[in-house]
Parts: C-alpha cells; sequence; structure tokens
C-alpha cells in the first residue's frame, strides 16, 4: 500500500495489515525478538490504513470495529503475557515485574495512539468514549488490577513497613510502584480508591502498635523524642512517595496515635517522673 494513497477500506481489509506491520512488530520488540524502530514511510502506510479506513464515514460500523480491535488488542496481550508473568510472584518481585511490565505498556501505547491517532480526530470524541490512550491504560487497570490490586498494595505496604522499622529498601520500587495508579490515568481517584484508604488503614495499625510498646518500655523523654524522629521521616517519606492530600493525612495519623491517643497516659508519665526526680 502507497504511502499517503486514500482508499477508503474495509476493516477486514486493513486489519490483516495492521497485525503484520504494526501490532506484531510492537509485540515482538517488547518480547526482545525484534528491536527495529519504524522508518517514517512504515509509519505513514500504517496511519494511512488507519485514516482510510475511517473514511468517508468517520464515525460509521467500519471505524467501530477498528476501535473494538485496538481495544482488544491490549486486553488480548495484557491477559496472554503480563497477567501469567505477574501470577505467583511476591513482594519486590512482584513490583519489580509490574514495573517492567507498565514500561512496557507504556512502549505500546505510545506507538499504537500514535498509529490510530486519527481515531480520536471525530470517533472517540463525538461518541463520548476514551481516548486512544485512555483506552489502552484503562485495559491495563481493569485487567491488572482487577485480578493483583490487593496483591501489588500489600507488597508496597509491607516495603513501607519494612522501612518503618530502619530496614534498607529500594525506594525507587514504592515510589514507581505508587505512580502507576496516578499515570494509568484519572489519577487522584483511582489512587484514593486503590492505595490511599489502605495506606493510612497500615499507618494507623502501624503506629497504634509502636506507641503501646514505647509507652510501656521507655521513659516520657525518649518516647517523645521516637515520636518527633517519626514525624520527620513520615514527612520525608510521604514527600518521597506519596501524592495529594496523603502529604497531609499520615503525618496527622502518626500525631494522633502516638500523642492524641496516648494524651493521658504521656501526662501521668510525665507527672510521675517529675515527681521521682
Amino acid at each position: 500500500m502507497a504511502a499517503g494513497a486514500v482508499r477508503p477500506l474495509t476493516f477486514e481489509e486493513a486489519w490483516p495489515f495492521l497485525q503484520e506491520e504494526a501490532i506484531n512488530r510492537i509485540i515482538d520488540g517488547l518480547d526482545g525478538v525484534e528491536k527495529r524502530q519504524f522508518t517514517s514511510e512504515e509509519y505513514m502506510r500504517i496511519y494511512t490504513t488507519v485514516y482510510n479506513v475511517c473514511q468517508p464515514n468517520p464515525f460509521g460500523p467500519e471505524v467501530q470495529k477498528l476501535y473494538d480491535q485496538y481495544k482488544k488488542t491490549f486486553e488480548d496481550y495484557i491477559s496472554s503475557k503480563v497477567l501469567p508473568a505477574l501470577r505467583g510472584k511476591q513482594n519486590e518481585q512482584l513490583l519489580q515485574e509490574l514495573l517492567r511490565r507498565w514500561k512496557n505498556h507504556k512502549t505500546m501505547t505510545y506507538w499504537m495512539s500514535r498509529f490510530f491517532h486519527y481515531l480520536d480526530r471525530y470517533y472517540t470524541v463525538r461518541r463520548n468514549l476514551p481516548s486512544v490512550v485512555e483506552t489502552a491504560n484503562l485495559a491495563f487497570y481493569h485487567l491488572v488490577y482487577g485480578e493483583m490490586n490487593d496483591q501489588v498494595r500489600d507488597a508496597v505496604l509491607s516495603l513501607i513497613n519494612r522501612e518503618r522499622e530502619g530496614e534498607e529498601i529500594d525506594k525507587g520500587i514504592v515510589r514507581e510502584a505508587i505512580n502507576i495508579y496516578v499515570g494509568i490515568g484519572e489519577g487522584s481517584r483511582k489512587y484514593y480508591v486503590d492505595f490511599e484508604e489502605a495506606m493510612m488503614k497500615a499507618t494507623t495499625a502501624f503506629y497504634s502498635r509502636k506507641a503501646l510498646d514505647w509507652i510501656t518500655n521507655h521513659t516520657y523523654q525518649d518516647y517523645m523524642l521516637k515520636v518527633e524522629e517519626c514525624l520527620n521521616q513520615e514527612k520525608g517519606r510521604v514527600s518521597d512517595y506519596l501524592k495529594f492530600r496523603s502529604k497531609y493525612n499520615v503525618v496527622e495519623i502518626v500525631q494522633h496515635e502516638l500523642l492524641v491517643v496516648h494524651v493521658s497516659k504521656l501526662e501521668e508519665k510525665k507527672r510521675a517522673q517529675e515527681a521521682a526526680a
């Protein structure tokens, strides 16, 4: 098919070419089979093929088939390649594989959205559908997080708690895993639903346990030093990892669990130590 040739095509005529010359090559690159950049001539042939399916009716049934198959391409790849690679992994291994697969997904989305960009000129806008980029990201979100969200969330929270216990962790893994919630689209809402609530509960449980231990086994002065240290660490931690109002919620939770909940005991402990001095 000559670059720039404008000839209306049916979906059935166009898709074998798009599958072979665009999609299979992208997937081969992700899987390490072939890493060869598309030339400008190849790009134009693929883009023109998509354009020709959208002509002369950019809202017609052939375009709907094209959009549906575009979406299905991501769903099929995620179901056949991404999810099997994630299943059975835990903790850092799970997060490392997730980050690798998310990076691949962004590469695939970059090329696919360029080739199928004409769908956003008329079809997705007029039909009030997600853009081609949003469609790709929603496929990843619904399929990957629909199945793996609990495991991913628990792996991130486990690493954060290990860091709170003084262990050295790979902060980059935590930061990048959390950033997926934002990068996937509609970041603030999905982030809150899928991660923030669990993060707040985990923080409450962690510092509730610590407060009971410290108030029993440490002096008032040592306890207050630990509170100051924890607050400083959490302020740095949330700046490293978290987004939006989480930065304020986490610190408020630490203050509440370490100070507000035990204010009476702390005052009693302080008076007892002053009287004994």
